[in-house]
């Protein structure tokens, strides 16, 4: 699978490169915007939405939801590369969101290197990663698959309910890590991966499903892709710990975050029902911590590992993934691509960055 999203990712950011250049002049904004009522200040522009975003983008990540798209488009037998431009969609509105949750969770780092709002100025990063909820739209209405309107209407009508679920996931986060108690159950907690991280997988296969007009294979893709994007979500809270396990404390601040930042994760919300009431209530003490030493870290993870919550959160990211290769029997899917995203489902939890 990492031979696929290798061979995607020079595709996919070129093509995100043809919505937001790295370089802005006159005429993008003109072509993209319209004319200006009076005059653009293309630098302006520069430094506050082209900079930051290619700053992160430049960083890594796997394009996953792009590649995923594609794959999902190639499944139901159709070209990959006419689908392009509506690939980049949901990577464009994921890495806007985590721009913005890395001011809310006033995270440290982001992919090895200082948050946005460390190195651009919080009200850039907020500006930026906002854009980024809107700038896809516009290739919606540019059309560029020249799809029917009943289409169109179809992708924008899901892309609000989906975007606005994710607030309701998010709304759910912020409120659970500024609270001392852990008094939340796992169901609530999966609920909210469902909205917060389900929800963009779900734009991703639904988008595939409307823009290919395969409608009656919407709900499964969706499923399938809402699935792994939890199991994707718990495998990654898995592997935070796990980094900070292998360095032995000696990582400073930028592994370990969902500890720092008091995240209630599946691990933290097991442990809660499973460790002695005393070690429960120093884990939430640890979580509450305005600032944790790396010792302290350490110890929020020796609690979580003696109440065998790791090794909990890991087989659910996989029973998860299992569940969500599921949703694709029945599909009239081409076996090849169909296989594919079997092992995408699978990549999720077994990958080890």
């Amino acid at each position: 699978m990492r031979s696929v999203l290798e061979e995607w990712r020079p595709a996919v950011d070129e093509t995100i490169e043809s919505v937001l250049p790295r370089e802005i002049d006159d005429a993008y904004l003109t072509d993209f915007f319209g004319d200006a009522s009076h005059a653009y200040e293309p630098t302006a522009i520069q430094r506050a939405l082209s900079d930051p975003i290619w700053d992160l983008l430049d960083r890594g990540g796997k394009r996953w939801r792009a590649v995923l798209f594609l794959l999902l488009v190639d499944a139901f037998g159709e070209e990959p590369e006419e689908h392009l431009q509506y690939a980049i969609i949901p990577e464009i509105l994921h890495n806007g969101t985590i721009i913005v949750d890395d001011v809310e969770d006033g995270a440290t780092h982001r992919r090895g290197e200082p948050a946005l709002h460390h190195t651009h100025g919080t009200d850039v990063a907020l500006n930026a990663g906002n854009a980024m909820y809107f700038l896809p739209l516009k290739i919606i209405t540019r059309n560029p698959g020249d799809l029917p309107p009943e289409v169109r209407l179809a992708a924008y009508e899901m892309l609000m309910h989906e975007l606005n679920r994710t607030h309701l996931g998010q709304g759910m986060d912020i409120c659970w890590h500024n609270e001392k108690e852990v008094r939340i159950n796992e169901a609530e907690y999966l609920e909210m991966c469902a909205c917060k991280t389900g929800c963009l997988g779900r734009i991703v296969a639904r988008l595939a499903a409307i823009v290919t007009e395969n409608l009656d294979a919407e709900d499964a893709v969706a499923d399938y892709a809402e699935d792994m994007a939890v199991a994707f979500q718990i495998a990654d809270d898995v592997l935070d710990v796990e980094y900070a396990m292998e360095e032995g404390g000696e990582f400073g601040k930028g592994i370990g975050n969902d500890i720092r930042e008091g995240k209630k994760t599946l691990m933290v919300i097991h442990a809660a029902e499973h460790a002695d009431p005393e070690e429960v209530a120093r884990l939430e003490e640890l979580l509450w911590a305005e600032e944790n030493t790396d010792e302290e870290v350490m110890e929020a993870i020796e609690i979580l590992e003696s109440a065998g919550s790791i090794e909990y959160a890991r087989e659910v990211a996989v029973e998860l993934a299992e569940q969500s290769k599921a949703h694709l029997e029945g599909l009239e899917l081409e076996s090849g691509p169909k296989a594919k995203l079997t092992t995408f489902a699978d990549f999720v939890v077994e990958r080890e960055i």
